[in-house]
């Protein structure tokens, strides 16, 4: 079974057939039948966090016409906490089993956007910013120009990283500079969240979304090239944290010290 609802509400572009296979069924009824729906996990942009939904609405009251015979009409799904709808507009072409998402609102990039500002004290604004724009761009089926904004995210890591080992008296801009990236990758062993260490293949396969693939090709792995970059941050995010902690911590001791004294 390919097709999920969260997948196709949240994530899957406008214009972009879905094919439908038999063993989707169930998932396609819930779609069109609010009584076999399942709830699915997704991001409330308008609360601002993660909730439960549900569909609410039922093209197939009565009986299985919309099914049978395809066409426009509308979906809707409602947020279970906050009770927020959110609209799609939708065609079905039962010919050829497939499904395609022309309209909705809020967009797919809404739904993204702002979980990446967590991520606001790791990327400088310009950066953060590129990352928005690459979720924008895959939302509205521009795989390639995304593929080039999430190469830039990628590049930045490794040359934050890069500074920092200068800085420190670990590398040479005679050893880094003419490196390719993987090697420069390598360089960075001591520098760079183990995720990227483990996956450093990423940036070679954006530069080949750019350079040689189509959009197509490119849209259908933005998702898996956009977590990957996510879960580097994650680990740049996590480390950030413990270090933030670990120095309020001594503050409050160093404090406490020096009541105890007086």
């Amino acid at each position: 079974m390919g097709f999920k609802l969260e997948t196709f509400f949240f994530d899957t572009p406008l214009y972009s057939p879905v094919q439908i296979e038999d063993g989707d069924s169930i998932e396609l009824y819930g779609l069109f039948d609010n009584t076999r729906s399942r709830d699915f996990e997704g991001f409330n942009p308008y609360e601002k966090k993660e909730s439960t939904f549900k569909v609410t609405t039922d093209l197939l009251a009565h009986g299985n016409h919309y099914l049978d015979k395809g066409g426009f009409n509308t979906v809707k799904i409602q947020c279970k906490r906050s009770d927020d709808q959110f609209w799609f507009y939708i065609l079905w072409r039962p010919s050829d089993k497939k499904l395609v998402k022309v309209g909705q609102f809020p967009s797919v990039a809404d739904f993204h956007i702002y979980e990446i500002k967590q991520y606001k004290k790791l990327l400088p604004q310009e950066k953060l910013s590129e990352f928005t724009r690459a979720i924008g761009l895959a939302a509205n089926g521009v795989g390639i120009g995304s593929f080039v904004y999430l190469r830039r995210i990628f590049e930045h890591l490794i040359f934050e990283a890069y500074e920092k080992a200068k800085g420190e008296g670990a590398l040479e801009d005679s050893d880094f500079q003419p490196a390719r990236m993987d090697q420069k990758i390598d360089l960075l062993s001591d520098y760079l969240p183990e995720f990227l260490m483990e996956n450093k293949s990423m940036y070679s396969i954006l530069s080949l979304g750019i350079h040689e693939l189509d959009e197509k090709t490119c849209l259908a792995h933005f998702d898996t090239l956009r977590v990957g970059i996510e879960i580097i941050l994650d680990e740049k995010l996590d480390e950030l944290r413990k270090k933030e902690k670990v120095e309020a911590a001594k503050k409050k001791l160093a404090n406490l010290k020096g009541e105890i004294k007086k």
